[in-house]
Parts: C-alpha cells; structure tokens; sequence
C-alpha cells in the first residue's frame, strides 16, 4: 500500500507505540538471557513486570495515538485491559509453581494474540498498521503454542561432551522461551515504529498537484 498524506499523519502520531512497547520486552529479554535463575516463579515476575509496562502503553495507544477508527481503539483497549489483568495475574500467582506461570502466559497469549491478530486482517489495506498487527498477533499466538506443545514434566540431565552438570527443566525450558518471544518482539516493534517515523514524509507533489506515486 502506497503512501498517502493521511498515512504519513497516522504514522507520525503512532510511531512511538511500537518504540515504547519494545523497551519492557527488551529489558525482560536481556534480563532473562544474562540470569541463572529459570524458576517459574522468577518468570512470572519478569513477565508479571513487562505486561505492566506494555499494557499501559497499549492503553496510551488506544486512548491518545491510533486515529479515528473506532473498531482498533476499542481492540487495543481491550487488548490494553486483558494485559494489565494478566500483570496482575502473575504477581498474585507468583509462588505458586509452574503451573501458574503456564497458565498465566497461555492465557495472554492466545487473548492478545487472537485479537491483535484479528485488528491486522481486519485493518488490511485501511491502515499503514495493519501488517505490524498481524506479525505481532501471530507471533503472540506462537508463544502459546510453543508453551501448550512443551511437556511440564520434561527433565533432562546435562552431560555429555561438554560434561556440563545440571537438569534442563521445563521451567528452565518455558522462561527461554518467554524471553525468546520478548527478544523477537522487541527487535520487530523497534524497526517497525521507525520505520512509521522515516515514513511521515508526505509525498512530494507533481506540477498538477497530484502526489507522486
């Protein structure tokens, strides 16, 4: 989809959604990459942590950034709700196993998942937003796959050629695989709201007053 005036006045107002949301998955990713400690209750800290932060900028989105489109206001404030309830969620289960910490994060997943998802196919072609939706909806619902399809019971003992001692958990497994998502997401949201800024231009106009394709 081609540029147009308008375009470029949405992009400039919403660019910094996408940059604000990519800092607490950024921030929880680094963190759970540099930490030893894997234990699902760590996990729904951080997580409990980063929906925090992602559900307030998602309402700031819904209330202040996104234009005149009733249907993506009302879905990013939904999705906005559903997030912050999933924060608080996690820190109140925190203690409660890995049990807890795959609920938590299924539950929000598939949720936002199916709606963010759901806002982009439905946004194809009205909005210069609609392919970071989709993207982002989808890998969201990857999330929840790759937690359902991942056994809580699986344990594997380390060893081997790199004689390296330990258990590899499914928890150990689960938060990898959080801050995997939060890593991928973070880059993704990153270049996607800069590019919205580089694409606020509005297109230059020819001698007749139309704008160059």
């Amino acid at each position: 989809m081609s540029d147009s005036v308008d375009d470029s006045g949405q992009r400039a107002r919403y660019w910094p959604i996408p940059v604000l949301r990519a800092v607490p998955a950024a921030i929880v990713a680094i963190v759970i990459t540099f930490s030893s400690n894997h234990a699902a209750g760590y996990g729904l800290l951080l997580f409990g942590g980063f929906a925090a932060v992602d559900g307030l900028v998602l309402l700031l989105a819904g209330t202040t950034r996104l234009p005149a489109d009733g249907r993506s206001r009302r879905t990013t404030l939904l999705q906005a709700v559903i997030t912050l309830v999933a924060a608080v969620a996690a820190f109140a289960c925190n203690g409660l196993g890995l049990p807890a910490f795959i609920a938590v994060v299924v539950a929000f997943a598939v949720l936002t998942g199916a709606l963010e998802l759901t806002q982009g196919l439905r946004a194809r072609g009205r909005s210069p937003f609609a392919r970071d939706w989709t993207t982002v909806g989808g890998l969201t619902l990857l999330l929840a796959v790759a937690f359902l399809v991942t056994p809580p019971d699986y344990s594997q003992e380390l060893g081997g050629v790199e004689r390296v001692t330990g258990t590899l958990d499914a928890s150990i497994v689960l938060v990898g695989l959080l801050g995997a998502y939060l890593a991928i997401t973070a880059v993704f949201h990153v270049i996607a709201g800069l590019s919205h800024k580089w694409g606020t231009a509005a297109p230059a106009a020819t001698p007749d007053g139309a704008p160059h394709a």
